[in-house]
C-alpha cells in the first residue's frame, strides 16, 4: 500500500455518495403504490415505501403526517409525490425525500381487491344469513397458518394458558406469496374432510396489502365460505381487512383474539359449573318442601283420615234406592190388584163375549199403564243410582292418588301419617302412589 492510498471511513463513503447523488440528480416527480405506511405522531413524519411491479423505494416525508391524514392516504393508494433522491447516512440507504404528495387514485391491488369483493358478495358468499355460530368449547381446533410465525406462537400460549391440555391441530401452509393461497385452501378442504376438528382459524400475523394478498385470491375465499365446518379469521391487525374476513363465520382483529375466543377460560368454566350446580339444588330443594306441604294437606283431608266412612256412606244411598224400587214396585202390584177386582164387579153383569173383549182392553192398559210405571221409576233410581257411583268413583282415593296426590303410612303398623309430627326421624314410611308404592326412610 503506496502513502498516497487513502483509508476511507464508512461515514465518508456515505457523505460523498450523498453529496453525488443529490448533485447529480434534480428534484423530480415520481409515482407509485402506498406499499407500507407509518406516521409518527410525535415528530409528524411520514414513512412508507413506494412500488410497482418490479420494484420499491423508501420514501421519507418530514412533517408530513397531516397532509397524509387529511388526503385519506391509506395502504394501496396510488399516489405522486415530488422531491429528491438522498442518503440516509446511518445506514447507508438511499430513500426519496418527498416535498409534495397528491393522490392519484387506487392501486392495481387495490382495485382488484375492490372487483372481486364486489363479485363474490353479488354471489351471497358474504351474507350474513349463511354464518355458522362458533362453538363454545369445541373438543379440537384447527388451525391453518405458518408453522415457523409469531402468529401460531402467540395463539399457542394463550390457548395453553386459558385452557391446558385442549387439542389444536396445525395444517402448515405458507401465507404469503404466489403458492399461499392454494396451499390455505386445501388445509381448510382437510379439516372439513377428516372432521376431527370443530372450528378453524385461518391466521397470520399483519404486514402490506401486497404482503396479505394471498388471503384475498379467489380460490381461498371461496374454501373459506364452502366449509361445513365454522372458520374463524384472524389475519392481520386490526386495521387490515381480507376478503377472506368478509366469507369467514367470524371474524377477528388479532390471532391472539381467535385464541381467547376459541379456548374458554377454564377457570372460568369451573365457577359457572358450581354456581348452575347451587342453583339446580336450590330449586330441587324448594320443588320438594312444594311437595311435602302438598302431602301434609292432602294427608290432613277428610278423604285420607276416614275413606271407609265416606265408601259406606254411598254403600247407604245404594241400599235406600233399592229398597225404594222394590216399594214403588209393590205399590203398582196393589194398584192393579185393585183395579182387577173392580174389573170383575163389572163382568158380571156382561155377556161372555163383551166380557172377555171389556177384559182384553183393561189388561192391555193395566199392562201399558204398569210399563211407562216401571220405566219412569227406573230411569229416575237409575240416574240417581249413577250419580251416587260417579260420586264414589270421584271420592275413591285410587282416582285422588292418580291426581298426584300420595297416601304416606308407617311401615310397622300401617297407621295412616297426616303430620310431620307422627314420623319421627329414621321411621320407615310407605308411600301409596297411583301406580304403586316406595318405602323410604325419614332423615331429618
Amino acid at each position: 500500500m503506496s502513502g498516497d492510498d487513502k483509508i476511507w471511513q464508512v461515514a465518508e463513503v456515505n457523505a460523498i455518495v450523498r453529496e453525488l447523488l443529490e448533485n447529480s440528480l434534480m428534484p423530480f416527480w415520481m409515482r407509485g403504490e402506498i406499499g407500507t405506511l407509518s406516521v409518527q405522531r410525535a415528530s409528524g413524519h411520514v414513512y412508507m415505501t413506494l412500488k410497482d411491479r418490479r420494484s420499491q423505494l423508501r420514501v421519507v416525508f418530514f412533517s408530513g403526517a397531516r397532509a397524509v391524514e387529511e388526503l385519506g392516504l391509506r395502504i394501496g393508494s396510488e399516489v405522486e409525490v415530488f422531491g429528491r433522491l438522498t442518503v440516509y447516512e446511518v445506514r447507508g440507504e438511499y430513500q426519496f425525500s418527498v416535498k409534495s404528495i397528491r393522490p392519484v387514485g387506487f392501486g392495481e391491488l387495490q382495485r382488484r381487491f375492490e372487483e372481486l369483493k364486489q363479485k363474490l358478495n353479488a354471489e351471497g358468499l358474504f351474507d350474513q344469513e349463511r354464518k355458522k355460530n362458533i362453538p363454545l368449547l369445541p373438543g379440537c381446533i384447527g388451525v391453518v397458518t405458518s408453522p415457523d410465525g409469531a402468529a401460531i406462537r402467540d395463539f399457542l400460549q394463550i390457548t395453553a394458558r386459558r385452557f391446558p391440555g385442549l387439542p389444536v391441530r396445525i395444517y402448515p401452509s405458507p401465507v404469503q406469496g404466489a403458492a399461499a393461497a392454494a396451499q390455505l385452501a386445501r388445509g381448510i378442504e382437510f379439516f372439513n374432510r377428516t372432521g376431527e376438528v370443530e372450528v378453524i382459524v385461518l391466521t397470520r400475523g399483519g404486514g402490506s396489502m401486497e404482503d396479505l394478498w394471498a388471503f384475498n385470491e379467489e380460490v381461498l375465499v371461496r374454501a373459506v365460505a364452502a366449509s361445513r365446518i365454522p372458520v374463524i379469521s384472524a389475519v392481520g391487525h386490526e386495521i387490515d381487512f381480507t376478503l377472506c374476513d368478509f366469507a369467514a363465520d367470524l371474524r377477528v382483529p388479532t390471532p391472539s383474539a381467535a385464541a381467547e375466543l376459541t379456548a374458554a377460560h377454564r377457570d372460568e368454566l369451573s365457577e359457572r359449573l358450581i354456581r348452575l350446580k347451587k342453583d339446580m339444588v336450590s330449586s330441587l330443594d324448594a320443588l320438594r318442601n312444594e311437595l311435602r306441604h302438598r302431602l301434609g294437606e292432602a294427608a290432613g283431608s277428610f278423604v285420607f283420615r276416614e275413606p271407609v266412612y265416606m265408601i259406606r256412606q254411598k254403600q247407604q244411598l245404594i241400599d235406600e234406592i233399592d229398597g225404594e224400587m222394590k216399594h214403588a214396585l209393590q205399590r203398582s202390584l196393589a194398584n192393579a190388584s185393585n183395579r182387577a177386582g173392580l174389573l170383575a164387579e163389572r163382568l158380571k153383569g156382561l155377556s161372555p163375549q163383551s166380557a172377555l173383549r171389556e177384559k182384553r182392553l183393561v189388561l192391555e192398559h193395566l199392562g201399558e199403564q204398569f210399563v211407562q210405571l216401571a220405566n219412569s221409576r227406573c230411569g229416575e233410581l237409575a240416574n240417581r243410582l249413577e250419580q251416587s257411583v260417579r260420586s264414589l268413583n270421584n271420592l275413591d282415593p285410587g282416582q285422588v292418588l292418580k291426581r298426584g296426590y300420595a297416601m304416606v303410612s308407617r311401615t310397622a303398623d300401617g297407621k295412616l301419617i297426616t303430620a310431620a309430627a307422627d314420623a319421627p326421624v329414621g321411621d320407615e314410611l310407605n308411600i301409596r302412589l297411583a301406580d304403586g308404592a316406595i318405602t323410604v326412610r325419614r332423615e331429618h
